[in-house]
C-alpha cells in the first residue's frame, strides 16, 4: 500500500462518480471509469468534455491541458478494467447488497496491494469491509456533491482498516486540493450525520403544515446564511437517498430525530424523488433540472396583504443592541420612531449607537450623509414608555424573560391607543403569553428580527390563535416596507429557524461529547461539506452558550422529545461560566479585549 495512487478506478458513473472522476483526471491521475450502463459512461465523458470546455473559456486551463485531462479518462463496462488500479472508489447505489457484490467481485480482480474505497454516506464501512476477502484494505472515501467544487472529503476507517491505507487516501485527498477529515464508522459520519437530522426535521415541519415550503427554505437561507433551504436541498440530494441515510442513522441511534418523516416515504414510493425525477417538494422544469416551476402550492407573486391598519409612527421599547437595530431599520424606511427606554440617558445612548451604525454605512458608501441626518431626525429618544401613547405599532425588544415581557405588555396595554399593534421580538417564548397580559390579545403578534437587525433580511411573523387577520396583514405589510422578508409561522417554541438550528447544534455537541470527532473537524466538515458560513462551535460561541442552553431547554420542554434534551457538555460549560466569546471562553478560548 506504499505505492503512489496514480491509477484510480471509479465504479459507478452517476453524478457523484462523474464528479470524482473529473477531480482525479484534472489532478493528473489516470482514471478508469466503470459503469454497466453505456449511456452513463457516455454521459460521464460528455460531462467532462463540457466542464473542461468551460474551464478553457474561463482561462483556468489551456486547450492542451484540456486534451490531456480528457485523454486520462477512459470508460469501461466491466470490473475487469480495474485490474491495474492502485485505488478503486465505488459510487454505486446506497444498498448493502449492491455494494457488497461490487466489493466481492473487485477482490477477484484487483492487485493484493490495491485499496478499495466505498463512497457510501450512510452504510456501515465495517459491515462492507467484513464481507471483503481483505477487510484491511477497505475504507470509506466520502466526497460531497458537486465533487469538483466541494472541498471536504471524509476519510472513514473501520476497526479493520490498515493505517497505511488511511494515510495513502488522506495524502491523495490533499493532493486533489481537498480538505480530508478523519472520522470513525457510524451512519452519516460527521457532515451528513448532522445535516440529515436537520433536513428530516424540516420535512416533518412542512408535513405538519406549520409553515410553507417557501417560508421554511427562505427562513434558513436568510436567518442562517445557508446556501440552500432544507427542502430544496432534499430535492437536490434525492428524497429516496435521504430516506436511506436516515433509516441507517435511526437503526444505529434510535433517536426519533433520525426516524424518517413519513412524507419522505410517501414521496419516494410515489417516484417523486426530487430534481432527478422532476418533482419532489417542488416541481421542476424537467427531470434533472434545477429550475423550479409553478405548481398548485406556489404562492401567488402578486398576492398583496390587504385589510391592514395604517402605520406611520412606530415605537420601540428597549435600549439594547436589538432595540437600537430595529429602531434604525424603521427610521431608514421612513417611519417616525419613538425609542423608549427605562431612562432618558439609556434612550440617548441607544440613539448614539444608531448614529455610529449609520456613520459606518456612510463611510462604506452605502448611505449618504443627508440620508443619515434624515434617519436620525426621525428617531425620538424617550425615558418613559408613556411616549408610546400615539404610535401605530409598538415593538418590544427587552430581555428574553417572560415575566419582564408580560409586565411590559400590561403597561403597553394601558398606554398605547386603541387599534395600535403590539409586537414582541421574542425568539423562544410563547407570544400568546404576552398577548394574555393585555386586554386586547387580538392586537398582539410576534415579529422576530434577527441580529444584527439592520443587516439580517428575515423577520418571522408569529401569529397566535388570538391574533386578528388585520393585525397579521399589517405586520406582513410593514415588514415588506422596511425591506425585510416576512415568513409566517405559528406560536410554538423556536418558530422556524431556532427549531431547526438548535437541535443541529446540540447534536454537534453530542458528537464531541462522545469523542467521535474534534471541534475543528466538525466545524470544517459543516463549512466545507455543507456550505455553512460558520461551523456549529463557532456559532455557539458567538450566540452564547447560556442563550443556546436556554433555547434548547425551551424546545425540549415544548416537544418532550428525548433527542432534544440539552447535551450535558453544554450544561457543564454554562455552569462553569464558559459562555463563549463574551466571557473569553466557550468551546474555544478567545483573547480578552
Amino acid at each position: 500500500m506504499d505505492i503512489p495512487l496514480s491509477t484510480i478506478a471509479v465504479v459507478g458513473l452517476g453524478t457523484m462518480g462523474t464528479g470524482i472522476a473529473e477531480v482525479l483526471a484534472r489532478a493528473g491521475r489516470e482514471v478508469i471509469g466503470i459503469d454497466i450502463s453505456d449511456a452513463a459512461a457516455r454521459h460521464a465523458v460528455t460531462a467532462l468534455e463540457a466542464s473542461t470546455a468551460r474551464a478553457v473559456e474561463r482561462e483556468r486551463i489551456t486547450e492542451e491541458e484540456r486534451r490531456n485531462v480528457l485523454a486520462r479518462f477512459r470508460t469501461f463496462s466491466d470490473l475487469q478494467a480495474a485490474a491495474d488500479a492502485d485505488l478503486v472508489i465505488e459510487v454505486v447505489p446506497e444498498s448493502y447488497e449492491t455494494k457488497q457484490q461490487v466489493l466481492r467481485e473487485l477482490d477477484t480482480v484487483v492487485r493484493p496491494d490495491a485499496i478499495l474505497a466505498t463512497g457510501t454516506n450512510a452504510l456501515s464501512v465495517t459491515r462492507l469491509a467484513a464481507d471483503s476477502a481483505h477487510p484491511e484494505r477497505v475504507l470509506g472515501l466520502h466526497f460531497f456533491n458537486p465533487a469538483p467544487a466541494m472541498k471536504l472529503v471524509e476519510v472513514v476507517s473501520s476497526v479493520l482498516t490498515a493505517p497505511q491505507a488511511v494515510e495513502a487516501v488522506t495524502a491523495l485527498a490533499r493532493d486533489l486540493g481537498k480538505e480530508p477529515v478523519a472520522v470513525g464508522d457510524r451512519p452519516g459520519f460527521v457532515a451528513d450525520g448532522l445535516l440529515f437530522g436537520y433536513l428530516n426535521q424540516a420535512a416533518a415541519m412542512y408535513e405538519a403544515k406549520y409553515a410553507s415550503r417557501e417560508d421554511i427554505d427562505a427562513a434558513m437561507k436568510l436567518g442562517c446564511g445557508l446556501p440552500m433551504g432544507p427542502l430544496a436541498l432534499l430535492d437536490l440530494i434525492g428524497i429516496d437517498t435521504a430516506r436511506t441515510v436516515l433509516d441507517a442513522m435511526y437503526a444505529e441511534s434510535r433517536d426519533r430525530l433520525h426516524a424518517p418523516a413519513p412524507i419522505l416515504k410517501q414521496l419516494s414510493e410515489a417516484g417523486l424523488t426530487g430534481r432527478k425525477s422532476g418533482r419532489g417538494f417542488y416541481t421542476y422544469e424537467a427531470p434533472d433540472s434545477g429550475t423550479v416551476v409553478r405548481d398548485a402550492l406556489t404562492p401567488l407573486e402578486a398576492a398583496q396583504t390587504t385589510g391592514g391598519r395604517p402605520v406611520s409612527a412606530v415605537g420601540v421599547a428597549g435600549s439594547g443592541t436589538m432595540a437600537s437595530g430595529i429602531a434604525e431599520v424603521f427610521a431608514k424606511a421612513g417611519y417616525d420612531v419613538v425609542l423608549a427606554a427605562r431612562s432618558q440617558e439609556k434612550a440617548e445612548t441607544a440613539k448614539s449607537r444608531i448614529a455610529k451604525s449609520l456613520s459606518r454605512s456612510v463611510d462604506k458608501g452605502r448611505l449618504t450623509a443627508e440620508a443619515m441626518a434624515e434617519t436620525l431626525a426621525r428617531i425620538t429618544p424617550a425615558g418613559t414608555l408613556d411616549a408610546l401613547s400615539d404610535v401605530d405599532l409598538a415593538v418590544e425588544a427587552v430581555a428574553e424573560d417572560l415575566e419582564v415581557k408580560q409586565q411590559l405588555f400590561a403597561t403597553l396595554d394601558k398606554i398605547c391607543k386603541p387599534g395600535a399593534v403590539l409586537a414582541t421580538t421574542t425568539s423562544s417564548l410563547p407570544v400568546v403569553a404576552c398577548a394574555r397580559a393585555t386586554s386586547r390579545p387580538q392586537d398582539v403578534i410576534g415579529m422576530h428580527f434577527f441580529n444584527p437587525a439592520p443587516a439580517m433580511k428575515l423577520v418571522e411573523v408569529v401569529r397566535t390563535v388570538l391574533t386578528s387577520d388585520d393585525v397579521h396583514a399589517t405586520v406582513r405589510g410593514v415588514t415588506t416596507r422596511i425591506r425585510k422578508h416576512p415568513v409566517d409561522c405559528g406560536d410554538r417554541a423556536g418558530f422556524i429557524v431556532n427549531a431547526l438550528l438548535f437541535p443541529y447544534l446540540n447534536n454537534a455537541i453530542k458528537m464531541v461529547q462522545e469523542h467521535y470527532a474534534s471541534l475543528d473537524d466538525i466545524d470544517a466538515a459543516m463549512k466545507l461539506g455543507g456550505g455553512y458560513p460558520m461551523g456549529p462551535f463557532e456559532l455557539l460561541d458567538v450566540v452564547g452558550l447560556d442563550v443556546s442552553l436556554a433555547i434548547e431547554k425551551v424546545l425540549h420542554r415544548e416537544f418532550r422529545d428525548p433527542g432534544l434534551a440539552p447535551a450535558p457538555l453544554l450544561e457543564h460549560l454554562v455552569a462553569a461560566g464558559c459562555l463563549g466569546r463574551k466571557t473569553g471562553r466557550g468551546f474555544r478560548e478567545y483573547a480578552r479585549r
